[in-house]
């Protein structure tokens, strides 16, 4: 019987356990506090396991070098820079994802953040508590202007909702869909010129070496004095010290931020003295739905392979196309 590691405590329950322990699974669970794990604790733990159920620990090379009997690494997301995939590679063990199952809700976080953010909301609260009944107008939100940096599915999913909300939407994406574009009015645009024109900036790009600190001193200045940034990507995409700058002095305005460079959030980051922001803890794609769906498609692609099958929209390493189970 194949034992498989769920290293994300938010799956110690649900439909996708039936359908692993119907298939002959074992499923070894995790301790509420022993989430986030460091390498030695994963290490430890996946010894007698050929599949995980990934989190947020880290898979780095020695983890992949330690655990001979790993198969498969499963990332609850569609993120997967936690996960050295040359390490998995080159140690046979197949990465996959949870692709098209959680666009939706990211894109709801983003657009309460932008609404949240635009209107002030955040100052408003706080005012009525101090009791100060002060009213102060801010920026419609409809004719303003949202940058997406990046228009893939959550990209897109994010822009259909701001155009209801009738904002002018641009947009820097190497690949275009260009009948997406089309249809929504969406005009492309490099990236120095996103960051002129933008009164929001959601980002919806993937964590690749060249996007780190994408968001620094450099492209701060050459936003808009007053824009608002979202972030609902990953959290190396901002150069944290350059956002807290401008976010002191008001360049930019305000800030909401799903994902952080260091998770979680110390509560001693300076980010955390602010008062013109907003964080979430990781959960931009986290509603019942996509939660659901995420667990399910995740045991059915585990299933899948164990079964000698190739799910390949999943799969995000190179080489392996000849892969099988048993070594």
């Amino acid at each position: 019987m194949p034992q498989l590691l769920l290293t994300t405590t938010a799956g110690n329950i649900g439909h996708h356990l039936e359908i692993l322990k119907k298939n002959g699974f074992d499923v070894k669970f995790l301790k509420e506090n022993d989430n986030p794990l460091n390498e030695d604790e994963l290490i430890e733990l996946l010894q007698d396991c050929e599949a995980s159920l990934a989190g947020i620990e880290l898979y780095t090379p020695r983890v992949f070098e330690s655990c001979p009997n790993l198969r498969v690494v499963s990332r609850y997301g569609v993120g997967f820079d936690t996960v050295n995939v040359d390490a998995a590679t080159k140690n046979n063990v197949v990465v996959t994802t949870t692709p098209g199952v959680n666009h939706h809700a990211v894109a709801e976080q983003a657009i309460a953040m932008i609404l949240y953010l635009g209107r002030g909301l955040y100052d408003q609260d706080r005012r009525v508590r101090e009791k100060n009944w002060e009213r102060i107008a801010t920026p419609r939100i409809m004719n303003s202007t949202l940058g997406l940096i990046g228009l893939g599915r959550i990209g897109q999913a994010v822009a259909t909702r701001a155009r209801g909300l009738g904002m002018k939407v641009i947009s820097f994406e190497p690949y275009p869909d260009k009948e997406f574009v089309k249809q929504w009015e969406i005009e492309l645009t490099s990236l120095d010129d996103l960051y002129s024109k933008s009164d929001f900036i959601s980002l919806h790009c993937p964590m690749i070496p060249e996007n780190h600190h994408l968001i620094n001193k450099d492209s701060i200045s050459k936003m808009k004095t007053g824009a608002i940034l979202v972030n609902t990507a990953r959290g190396p995409l901002i150069d944290e010290i350059s956002l807290f700058e401008a976010l002191k002095t008001k360049k930019i305005r305000a800030a909401g931020m799903d994902v952080f460079e260091t998770e979680p959030l110390p509560v001693d980051d300076p980010l955390q003295s602010l008062d013109n922001t907003v964080f979430a803890g990781h959960v931009a794609g986290l509603d019942d739905e996509s939660h659901h769906d995420t667990l399910t498609m995740i045991a059915n692609t585990v299933i899948d392979l164990h079964n000698g099958g190739w799910p390949e929209h999943c799969i995000q390493n190179q080489g392996l196309e000849n892969w099988k189970w048993n070594r």
